[in-house]
Parts: structure tokens; sequence; C-alpha cells
């Protein structure tokens, strides 16, 4: 988690997308293809509900709908009083909205989860104790060399319905180090009605993402719906970190894992100097931080227009 002296900065940046974009970004671009547990427990009764024209008129209400309906089923008080919220971000001078309360929540809700991976070696991610141990047979790669365990690890997870990676060591620890220092970041994820935005925060050598409008609707309930996993201990001896992912594939498909995956990357580990500045806004600059800059880095690395189609 940021340290206290952050919380303001990584606050006022959220609010001020929410200010804006009304907290469910779609910013449309023509010719744009497709490409951990916390939900609130489900009650069984029925009770009449109003719609709302301004959360559901977004093209991406339909893909978080259920939630949206559990969380106003189960705690429909919440439910109201966050609505309410957000319709008064709306109205106040940006950098002073009551939005900051939801980006509140998210960071209290990852470091909860920061202090469980402290306590018993669990992140509060899908698999807990998740070692490279429990994947691969450490005694019988000992003698291989890197390149050798780097196929045999891409060929083993070629036949997985998720994404892996061979990073070398030297970027890695760049990307490591970074993530130290900026430990969130607004990912853009094309979709067919344009982008939608994605918090990620690192949390260890785990990278957790989860939607703009999960946060938003969710607060602290929000539940990670893509995680990637680094695995550095072979990154001295063999020079390589392993990487490998779980998702929610009711939310993410591989192909949209495999783009966050890429965009992290173009911003934490690449040399220019220009596409990591964006990172340092983001976290230390945060209202001189300008979402669209996000997407002109995707479209000029090819990671835009040309993502695998798959997508909502």
């Amino acid at each position: 988690m940021l340290d206290g002296s952050d919380d303001g900065k990584m606050a006022a940046a959220m609010v001020q997308m929410s200010c804006l974009y009304r907290g469910m970004l779609a910013v449309r671009a023509t010719g744009i293809r497709t490409l951990i547990p916390g939900l609130v427990p489900a009650q069984f009764r029925a009770f009449s509900v109003r719609k709302d024209p301004d959360l559901e008129e977004n093209p991406f209400y339909s893909k978080y709908q259920a939630k949206i309906q559990q969380l106003r089923s189960a705690k429909p008080q919440e439910f109201k009083t966050r609505l309410e919220k957000r319709h008064e971000a709306k109205k106040e001078v940006l950098g002073h909205s009551k939005q900051a309360e939801f980006v509140r929540l998210m960071e209290e809700e990852l470091e909860k989860r920061d202090k469980m991976a402290a306590g018993d070696g669990a992140s509060g991610g899908f698999t807990k104790n998740k070692t490279l141990s429990s994947i691969l047979n450490m005694e019988m790669i000992k003698d291989k060399t890197g390149e050798e365990i780097a196929e045999l690890w891409m060929k083993y997870y070629s036949t997985k319905d998720t994404i892996s990676a061979v990073i070398p060591t030297q970027i890695y620890k760049l990307i490591f180090s970074r993530s130290q220092s900026c430990q969130m970041f607004l990912y853009a994820l094309p979709q067919k009605e344009g982008y939608e935005f994605f918090v990620g925060q690192w949390s260890g050598h785990e990278l957790h993402f989860t939607s703009l409008i999960n946060v938003q609707t969710m607060g602290e309930n929000a539940p990670s719906q893509l995680i990637l996993y680094h695995y550095p201990d072979l990154k001295e001896e063999k020079g390589v970190v392993l990487m490998t992912a779980e998702m929610d594939p009711k939310f993410i498909t591989v192909h949209q894992a495999q783009c966050l995956a890429n965009q992290v990357q173009l911003f934490y580990g690449t040399q220019r100097q220009e596409t990591y500045r964006l990172v340092e806004t983001f976290n230390h600059h945060p209202t001189e931080f300008k979402h669209m800059l996000v997407i002109a880095e995707l479209e000029q690395s090819g990671l835009g227009p040309a993502v695998a189609p798959g997508g909502s």
C-alpha cells in the first residue's frame, strides 16, 4: 500500500477520473476491435428497485450488472448511499469530491490483503500459498539452464486457459523496483465500445487488477479480477523470473489478460522515460495525470487497436 502521505494524492487522481468521466469510463474510438473473493452474500428477498439511467446507460453496465444487482439486493441502503455520493461527486469542485471515499475503501481492502500475506503467506488472491514449488519440481530443474526452464514453462502453460511469461532478470528488477515507489496505475483495456479502465496495484510480487467501475460500485468489496504472479526464485541462478496468472473468466478473457500484462512491461519496464513518467505522475502528481496519454501510448505501441478479439 501507499504510505499515508500518498493517500490523498492517489485519492485525488481517482477523484479526478471519477468527476470527469463519472467513474465508468468509455472513451469512444473508431475502429477499435474487441479484444478475490469478497462479494456481498446474496439475500433471499425481493423488493422493487428503481432504475438509475445514468448508471445503466454506461456501455459496461451490463458486464457488471449481476454484481451491482447483488449489492442492491444485499445492502440496499449501502448501494443507495454510494450512488448518492457518485451524484454528489459530479457537482463538486475537482479535487474535493466525496468520491475519494471509494478509493480509501479500496486501499483499506488491499491493505488487509497485504497483512494477510505477511501473516500466512497468502495474498487474498484466488490461490493461497501459490509458490513456484507448487507448480514446478524444483529438484528436476536445478541442472537446467534458464533457457531450458523458460521453454518448459511456456510449453506447460500453452495448454492452459491462462497467460504466462518468462522475464529476464534485469527487466524484472527494473519493473519491481519501480513498483515499490509507484504501486498503482490506471490501465486502459481496448473494447469494441472504446476503452475500459482497470486499476492495477502491486502487493509484493503479485499485481492485482480490478475494473474502475467495480471499485466505484462495490467499494471495499471490489474483487480482484486478474492477478499476475511473478516468481523471482530463479532470478539470480538462472537469470529468469517466471510469471503466470489467475483470472475471473466471467469478466476477463485470456486475450484481455495478455493485453493488461503487456501493458505492465510497457509502462513499468520501459526504457523510455516519457512513458514511465505517466506512472510517476499518476502516483505522485495525480492532478497532472491525463488518461488520454495512456491511450496514446497504447496506440503508439500497437497494443491499442491491435488487441486480439474476445471481449465482452
